[in-house]
């Protein structure tokens, strides 16, 4: 690495997808970013791995359709979309299992009197949940998720249906959630509609048809990461991975930035923009924004959760059919399974289905509520055990193909009440400091839609000031 500044127009820091697709939006729009990332590969949540011979999800395994970021991304890159089959997923709760109810946000049911609602929180739960449409349609400025189902529907309706859906998206318990964050628009559909069913209502129904609220890609979301990296280089982008950014500081009228790229006798680089654009994660955002701009812009840093995802390959024919749909939500209530969540990937997706073959089943299942992470050595076993409460069939290890580990050791920080506030005072301290953009989940929010709706506004605004630039 010689020892000059490398310039580029931008250096985005960060190649998940937040910084690939702020880079590949600014790539297509004349401007050449230059995307620096310290693993191997980018991607970030969104890559694939192989188990058993199939090439899997390592992260996320769809996206939301609510908002249309994504599916106009996928779109534009050419990539083929597939609905979710297998039917609805399910939720173990404290005195059963049973399909998560139809129309439901975040576990939040439309209909709480309709019976696949009353067959988990039972007739008294009902009850209770029903009574939302009585009371005045008010939200407290500082509610978060979890105070607000429990004040107008009740316990039941918080600890068999939300605490096990936003644990299971989040990680986290949804009484201290952002309700803002995790349900942009609630507030407002609440107080239209006069009750948070009501609310519920409203936005199920101008969201796209029941049982398309998440979508997938054919191959895996894994292959969105590959698409991103080839477009960027056809727009003429660079991306260099292996580069751990360690400082950044204001440097003749831009940004300097300082990284390891190797270990040999030049390993460290120095790479000058005008523009600069933290698309890292919050740790690491938090840092470089207080070295940069002597802590006058900060982004303060919510406790993040350890996960791990455990997937597991099995030749069991008696998982043929999918014996709980799509997959099976936990309820915290639960103590006898470990795991938050199960994915029954072969049965939520035709192509992987077509590719695993007859009998053939991928299985994956998410550890960390609460902080808890089981060691490695517990696996495949309690995976196994796990999977076989959960779907109601009994696994036996003899029919393992294979299984593997990803650990995400702090990937999901809760967005806390209050954190849509901070983001925002964040970015209005930015504007003391021409050039210096963030974006990614550290501010945008855990998924993928929220992700690229804040990447492409990012990328929007930096193109923006550049043609004014330009021009002047």
């Amino acid at each position: 690495m010689p020892d000059r500044a490398l310039a580029a127009e931008v250096i985005v820091v960060g190649a998940g997808v937040g910084g690939l697709v702020t880079a590949l939006e600014l790539a297509r729009q004349g401007i050449g970013p230059l995307v620096l990332e310290a693993a191997p590969e980018p991607g970030g949540c969104v890559r694939s791995h192989t188990v058993g011979g199939l090439r899997l999800d390592r992260g996320a395994d769809s996206f939301a359709t609510g908002r249309p970021s994504v599916a106009d991304l996928v779109a534009t890159l050419g990539l083929p979309v597939q609905q979710p089959a297998g039917g609805a997923a399910w939720v173990r709760h404290a005195t059963g299992a049973a399909p998560l109810p139809s129309g439901a946000l975040l576990g939040i049911p439309a209909r709480p009197w309709a019976g696949d609602v009353r067959r988990i929180v039972g007739t008294t739960g009902a009850l209770r949940a029903a009574l939302d449409r009585l009371l005045p349609a008010r939200v407290g400025a500082s509610n978060g998720l979890g105070q607000l189902v429990r004040r107008r529907m009740g316990e039941r309706v918080l600890h068999r249906l939300v605490e096990p859906v936003v644990g299971g998206v989040y990680s986290a318990d949804p009484a201290g959630l952002d309700l803002d964050v995790v349900a942009p628009g609630l507030r407002a559909a609440l107080a239209g509609a006069g009750s948070l069913s009501g609310a519920v209502a409203r936005i199920r129904g101008a969201a796209p048809p029941a049982g398309s609220a998440v979508a997938g890609l054919t191959g895996g979301m894994g292959t969105l990461t590959a698409a991103l990296v080839d477009a960027l280089r056809a727009a003429g982008g660079e991306l260099r991975c292996g580069v751990a950014v360690r400082s950044v500081a204001r440097a003749d009228g831009g940004w300097a930035v300082t990284a390891e790229c190797g270990d040999g006798p030049d390993r460290i680089g120095v790479f000058a923009a005008p523009r600069l654009v933290l698309a890292t994660p919050a740790t690491v955002t938090a840092r470089l924004l207080d070295a940069a701009t002597g802590g006058t812009a900060s982004l303060p840093v919510a406790p993040a959760s350890a996960v791990v995802l455990a997937t597991v390959v099995l030749d069991e024919p008696a998982l043929n059919g999918g014996p709980r749909g799509t997959g099976v939500l936990v309820a915290p209530s639960v103590t006898q399974v470990s795991a938050k969540a199960l994915t029954h990937a072969t049965a939520k997706w035709r192509y992987l289905a077509d590719e695993a073959g007859p009998g053939t089943h991928v299985l994956r299942l998410s550890y960390g509520r609460g902080g808890a992470v089981p060691p490695d050595t517990a696996f495949p076993a309690l995976a196994l055990a796990d999977a076989s409460d959960l779907l109601g069939v009994r696994l036996d290890r003899r029919r393992l193909v294979d299984h593997a580990l990803v650990h995400y050791p702090d990937q999901l920080a809760a967005p806390r009440s209050g954190r849509a506030a901070e983001v925002s005072r964040l970015r209005r301290d930015l504007a003391r400091w021409p050039g210096l953009s963030v974006t990614g989940a550290a501010v945008a929010g855990t998924g993928l839609a929220a992700v690229v709706a804040d990447a492409t506004a990012t990328a929007a605004t930096l193109a923006a000031e550049h043609r004014v630039r330009m021009e002047t």
